[in-house]
């Protein structure tokens, strides 16, 4: 047995230490909203126990317009409301304000642009990049990344469920595509005209107010005034790298030509900027040996351990090769890895691999959205220690077959 097998054979003891020290950040460091004293706390806090780990560690800085992310919702719904009020009076006005607001939402949801941070506050946030060095000539180097930043709590998620947060976005949503195709057929009908509809094409219309309390209720699809703890999503992540550094420094394992990096990327819950400010700032850097990103996001539900081949709203491809070496690690340790994607939303990893870094992404959690999942019940009593020992086990099998040299094989 190699010691990494002793690693993994003590793969409970690391889940043990996970889980304190994700207790032990959100009891000192505060709340932890993007660009917030506590994320920088955080960040800091953390830096210092991987440069008592033997790892070279570094805090940047970063500005970014935190509230933009979810403040498209503001304009959209608005762009919407006044969408359904034109219908009745110009529908030519009516199809102008739905495709501003759907052109905002693609953009800065779907898509993750900045599309409206100029109009928002600017806060400044900060990531970690900590390296454990080799003993001899660098060949390789694989990082370990998760974000420290909490997210901001989604109220319907908290109240109704997965079930019924999606629900109410996808009636929000198609009742804005009911208000344009009415505004559509109504122009077709009158040769372009900006015609008032009558008829048919009016009491569609006042049927169609059956969508307007959903769209209403877009602005309260998320509280910026209540952050969560974010036990789970995603200090798990973060305390996965530096679980491994401890565990590899405890027992006296210090490799000869791999790096191993452990890397925090603040803000990701305000649409991955830490992760897209990184990537900008360091687009010369790591390119001298072969290196690749692991980027984890809310390590929580075993049977949903996956690495996601497409992020980003299914829209970004991530590194096939290094998911398949991270699904070979599992088969080697036991550990079931499903392959899938990231249907909605994005994880770090696709703000990587967008910035031409080689990037894995790997979720443990239900996409049909669980009722801890960005609310006040993401907290460290809450956590699941089987999921964190697994992943862990996993992990550190990945980090000992890159250090032979084994991802592209």
């Amino acid at each position: 047995m190699s010691k990494f097998d002793d690693i993994i054979a003590e793969k409970a003891k690391s889940a043990k230490y996970m889980t304190q020290g994700i207790t032990d950040v959100i009891q000192k460091c505060g709340k932890r909203d993007p660009g917030s004293q506590g994320e920088k706390e955080a960040c800091e806090y953390m830096a210092q126990q991987l440069r008592d780990l033997g790892a070279d560690a570094k805090v940047e800085s970063f500005e970014l317009q935190p509230g933009s992310f979810f403040g498209w919702i503001y304009y959209t719904a608005t762009l919407a409301l006044l969408g359904v009020g034109f219908y009745f009076v110009s529908p030519i006005l009516s199809l102008i304000c739905m495709a501003i607001g759907f052109a905002l939402m693609f953009g800065q949801f779907i898509f993750y642009r900045k599309m409206v941070d100029f109009l928002f506050r600017t806060k400044t946030s900060h990531n970690v990049t900590a390296i454990k060095p080799c003993t001899g000539e660098v060949k390789r180097r694989i990082f370990i990344n998760g974000h420290p930043d909490a997210a901001f709590e989604w109220p319907v998620n908290y109240r109704f469920g997965g079930t019924g947060f999606l629900m109410h976005f996808v009636l929000a949503v198609g009742g804005a595509i009911y208000y344009i195709i009415l505004a559509i057929v109504s122009l077709a009908i009158s040769g372009g005209f900006i015609i008032v509809p009558t008829g048919v094409m009016f009491w569609l219309g006042i049927g169609g107010l059956i969508f307007v309390p959903f769209i209403v209720l877009m602005y309260w699809l998320w509280n910026e005034n209540r952050i969560v703890d974010g036990a789970n999503d995603n200090l798990t992540a973060c305390y996965l790298g530096i679980a491994v550094l401890h565990a590899m420094k405890e027992h006296g394992i210090e490799l000869e030509h791999t790096e191993v990096g452990v890397l925090l990327s603040g803000s990701e819950e305000a649409g991955l900027r830490g992760a897209k400010a990184w990537a900008k700032q360091h687009a010369e850097d790591y390119k001298d040996v072969e290196t690749v990103i692991y980027s984890f996001d809310t390590i929580r539900e075993k049977e949903f351990l996956q690495v996601n081949d497409r992020d980003l709203n299914n829209t970004v491809k991530a590194d096939i090769p290094a998911n398949d070496l991270f699904v070979k690690a599992g088969q080697e340790v036991g550990v079931e890895v499903k392959r899938g994607t990231v249907p909605f939303g994005a994880t770090d990893c696709a703000a990587f691999t967008q910035g031409g870094f080689r990037s894995a992404g790997i979720t443990a959690l239900d996409h049909n959205l669980r009722d801890y999942y960005h609310t006040r019940r993401d907290t460290y009593d809450n956590m699941n220690e089987e999921c964190l020992a697994d992943c862990f086990a996993v992990m550190v099998k990945t980090v000992e077959l890159f250090d032979k040299g084994e991802l592209d094989k």
